[in-house]
């Protein structure tokens, strides 16, 4: 447990419902919801679309949303995947004719159909009480009445200010006189806030068949980008049902390929072969057992993660034991596995997240994300609209299965989690930040299960991350520790700004209690009542 002299944040208590999210806007409008008697489900989306005005670095309605929603009434577990394909017009040849040997990270070429809205109103179709009008108006009020500008989300929109400023439509939708607005200032957003209202009016047509699916059809014809109509009113979000593995007696669900939620069990399937309790926490054997289980996760998601739809993932190996401890024996306890790392399958940005858990005990993880911070860096015309740069998920390898293709998802970085302790539900979370969030995943629930830490010491505890060859660490990893790291091969590199950030929700069904955290590398907070 965390030393009561250094106490941080406590975790949030309260016995009928509770929401965790990043922005307390989006916790407060959430917890009205459940307070109304709303459901999980009507306040996830509403305290969402909250996170699309508040939050617009990270989130927006020209982004992409993946939901997994526990029914207390069936006790059965829903995944629900709102990605969004790649135009018809998206092929390598195409990419190629114009000068590109690799996916472009930003720009009108990255942008592929946003899926949030339909999935939203898919959801809420399905398990709301709300409909989406309604769950529509807390963002409206804060878009056309503005929001104070919060300072990690002020600091991000500095950042990017340059970017911004290129585009004019961004440039008017998003920054003051040629600025980011400061953190402490009121930002207002008429233009996003006419969009929502059309969409609270008419649905999701709306957005792909009406006034807006037009103008943004306008301007990628304007910016010579793919994206057009057809593509538009052909999008549908889909139910699918969630993989699993088990990890020392916890089931952990996540959303199946194209979300790399996949890699998230990889890894824990590789840990379960470890003695990781242990070792303890932060030693450098512990970080190099950690690190070498999901480099080695991560090497399979990048060469089969895809969309099932149009080629054959191998889910069932991936996450078979055999394959778990075949992939342990591939480390070794003195060395750094080496960058990039083969299959061992033989044959073979940011983000906002957020967990609602209601008085019934629905509880819903969701996901809504740009991708990048603000996506593509372009806003749709006079829509207020950034549009998201999912396209970056492809690559541009023939006969790779994430090769780009007419209507197809990308790989997708953004998960929601579920985890199970027989039929109960007993964690509702997730981890933000791009690659990081399937690592988070493991980190979190290992945390929680094999330290016995709390949901909040679970959060806070200093993150690292493989990637690319490089060994990323937040300044509280230990410099003993990176020192041993080092000498064992591992190329340190210390991040300016911390991992992602994480909301979790723990469902003591015998206490009848919830217990919340919500990470300190955002502004947001948990409230329950």
């Amino acid at each position: 447990m965390r030393d009561n002299q250094f106490p941080g944040r406590s975790v949030v208590m309260s016995a009928n419902g509770m929401v965790a999210t990043s922005q307390p806007m989006a916790t407060q409008v959430g917890l009205a919801v459940l307070k109304r008697g709303g459901n999980a489900m009507d306040a996830a989306i509403a305290a969402g679309a909250t996170l699309c005005v508040t939050e617009p670095q990270s989130t927006g309605i020209g982004g992409d949303c993946f939901i997994l929603y526990h029914e207390a009434r069936t006790g059965k577990l829903h995944g629900l995947n709102g990605s969004g394909r790649a135009p018809r017009r998206a092929t390598p040849e195409e990419f190629r004719r114009r000068g590109h040997r690799e996916m472009p990270q930003r720009g009108i070429l990255a942008v592929t159909v946003p899926g949030a809205i339909d999935a939203w109103e898919t959801a809420l179709g399905r398990f709301g009480t709300y409909g989406l009008a309604e769950a529509l108006q807390p963002a409206i009020r804060f878009a056309e009445g503005g929001f104070a500008v919060s300072p990690i989300v002020a600091s991000f929109w500095k950042k990017n200010e340059a970017m911004l400023a290129a585009h004019p439509d961004a440039r008017r939708a998003l920054l003051v006189e040629g600025k980011a607005p400061a953190a402490g200032t009121i930002q207002r957003q008429p233009e996003l806030a006419r969009s929502m209202r059309l969409i609270a009016a008419q649905g999701k047509a709306a957005f792909y068949q009406g006034a807006i699916a037009q103008e943004i059809a306008r301007f990628m014809g304007q910016e010579e980008g793919l994206l057009g109509l057809d593509d538009l009113a052909a999008h549908r979000s889909d139910w699918v049902e969630p993989i699993h593995t088990d990890y020392r007696g916890i089931r952990l669900c996540e959303i199946p390929p194209n979300g790399q939620g996949i890699t998230a069990l990889m890894c824990l399937n590789i840990l379960a072969q470890t003695p990781l309790a242990r070792l303890k926490h932060l030693s450098p054997d512990y970080l190099h057992t950690f690190t070498e289980a999901f480099k080695l996760a991560l090497a399979e998601r990048d060469v089969w993660v895809s969309d099932t739809g149009l080629g054959k993932v191998p889910v069932e190996a991936l996450l078979s034991k055999r394959f778990a401890e075949r992939q342990w024996r591939r480390i070794d306890p003195a060395r750094a596995l080496r960058h990039p790392l083969p299959t061992g399958l033989s044959g073979g940005g940011d983000t906002v997240y957020l967990s609602v858990v209601d008085r019934d005990r629905n509880c819903c993880s969701y996901i809504n994300s740009t991708y990048n911070n603000f996506g593509s860096g372009m806003v749709a015309g006079g829509t207020g609209i950034t549009l998201q740069n999912r396209g970056y998920g492809f690559v541009l390898e023939e006969g790779h299965l994430n090769c780009i293709a007419p209507g197809k998802r990308p790989m997708h970085t953004i998960i929601p989690a579920m985890a199970y302790r027989g039929t109960q539900p007993i964690l509702c979370f997730g981890v933000m930040g791009a690659h990081y969030q399937a690592m988070g995943h493991s980190y979190v629930l290992s945390n929680w299960l094999d330290f016995g830490m709390d949901v909040q010491e679970a959060v806070d505890a200093p993150r690292f991350l493989p990637l690319a060859g490089k060994l990323e660490v937040e300044r509280g990893i230990p410099r003993a520790a990176r020192e041993a790291l080092a000498a064992r091969g591992h190329d340190i590199v210390e991040l300016d700004t911390p991992h992602g950030g994480g909301q979790v929700i723990y469902i003591d069904s015998e206490a009848g209690v919830l217990q919340a955290a919500s990470d300190p590398r955002k502004d947001g907070c948990a409230i329950g009542y």
